[in-house]
């Protein structure tokens, strides 16, 4: 008889943006001639831009072509890509990294999930919270979180971020084996600087702790003194794990390319107590598990490094920007707190006069027929908060804001 893995049965029956599909279906049927704008789903809606789009045809015709197609590629990524990288995404901030130490994947979201297998299911993970959904619910299918109870997992550590503590994460006052850090931050849109994240480090080097750091949106951020990897830090190389996407960079959420890095001096312990390099480990998993991202999609990702290609990809993330700066002045002039939107297209927004986060999103939905995301679905401290994205058509934008004002007033 074979029995099943029963860590999924304690899983909320559905994912987070599951639920808000099936209430956004449920109000359609019900109003079947309301014009639903959604501001909940961080999916981009700007077209590839051109040197990405001639990159993919060029290799789309290197694979009709016997002489130059493609089957299997490696499985780390193609050496082509990991250089790009390498040069590209590092070195002009002084970070020193070899290409073994890259590996490419089909989108952050993937790694961030899976990573998680090279550490024993006993280790201790902490979480800033709110927190995007894949890091805790990929350590509950594995047995690491215990059981949920009232709304926290009992083998997590939670740190809260709120507007009482500037959206900062106070180090735990114990050791905990593993942490998940996200700057900028999904949901919050926040961001962390380099001295805050200077203490996160060195916490993690005086207690021999795994940070798992997401810097999926780092190419959003405006302001200086803010990190754009956390290996600007110095000893992070030894500590941490980082994760890049070309999804909301590039528009890649439909192309999938992201990559993670391991650096080769990063290691975890036996119970014996010998130190293990993750780097090769993570490798053999990836050759066991992964067979590797499209040959397309990284000739794709390539062409984002172009001179073209990165001032293209620029006037995206500037477009994005500027509908979230939008939104952030619109709504601030309703008299409603908004945090984030600055370094990052997510908006944090404190629903008015205390409403509920699933609350607001039905009153919301029903009387404005706008889509946004309920915080307390990314933790315990997202009650009270939705998040708003800016990855929606500028005339999306300008007529939702339109109808909540309305709303609102």
């Amino acid at each position: 008889m074979a029995l099943v893995n029963e860590h999924f049965l304690k899983l909320p029956s559905n994912y987070l943006f599951a639920d808000i599909a099936k209430k956004v279906n449920a109000f359609k049927v019900s109003h079947p001639h309301a014009e639903v704008i959604s501001l909940g789903i961080g999916d981009v809606t700007q077209p590839l831009c051109p040197a990405v789009r001639e990159a993919m045809h060029k290799a789309v015709d290197e694979m009709g072509s016997k002489e130059s197609f493609h089957g299997y590629g490696p499985e780390q990524g193609y050496a082509f890509l990991r250089e790009a990288i390498v040069k590209n995404d590092y070195l002009p901030r002084g970070i020193h990294l070899d290409p073994s130490e890259i590996f490419v994947n089909d989108g952050a979201k993937s790694d961030t999930g899976n990573i998680q297998e090279l550490v024993r299911w006993d280790n201790s993970i902490g979480v800033t919270d709110p927190i995007y959904p894949v890091y805790i619910d990929s350590n509950v299918m594995i047995g690491r979180a215990g059981v949920l109870q009232d709304g926290k997992w009992s083998n997590v550590v939670y740190m809260p971020c709120t507007a009482e503590n500037n959206f900062v994460p106070q180090l735990p006052d114990k050791r905990v084996d593993i942490i998940y850090l996200c700057y900028p931050n999904n949901p919050t849109g926040t961001m962390i600087t380099k001295e805050e994240l200077r203490k996160w480090v060195n916490y993690a080097i005086k207690n021999d702790t795994l940070i798992f750091y997401d810097a999926a949106y780092e190419a959003y951020i405006r302001e200086d003194d803010v990190p754009h990897s956390i290996y600007e830090i110095k000893g992070a190389r030894k500590v941490a794990i980082e994760f890049r996407s070309y999804s909301k960079t590039a528009g890649f959420t439909g192309v999938r390319c992201g990559y993670t890095v391991v650096p080769k001096e990063l290691t975890a312990s036996t119970l014996s107590g010998e130190r293990v390099p993750l780097n090769p480990m993570w490798n053999r998993r990836q050759c066991t598990k992964f067979n590797g991202t499209s040959y397309i999609s990284q000739r794709a990702a390539e062409a984002t490094y172009s001179p073209e290609g990165r001032e293209q990809v620029k006037e995206v993330i500037d477009y994005y920007m500027n509908n979230a700066k939008m939104m952030h002045d619109t709504l601030t002039s309703l008299g409603i707190e908004v945090f984030g939107g600055k370094n990052a297209p997510y908006l944090w927004v404190k629903t008015p006069d205390g409403s509920g986060s699933w609350r607001f999103f039905e009153q919301m939905l029903y009387n404005a027929h706008v889509v946004c995301t309920p915080g307390v679905g990314f933790g315990p401290s997202g009650e009270g908060y939705v998040r708003l994205t800016a990855f929606g058509e500028r005339n999306d934008c300008e007529e939702a804001l339109e109808r909540i004002t309305q709303w609102l007033k």
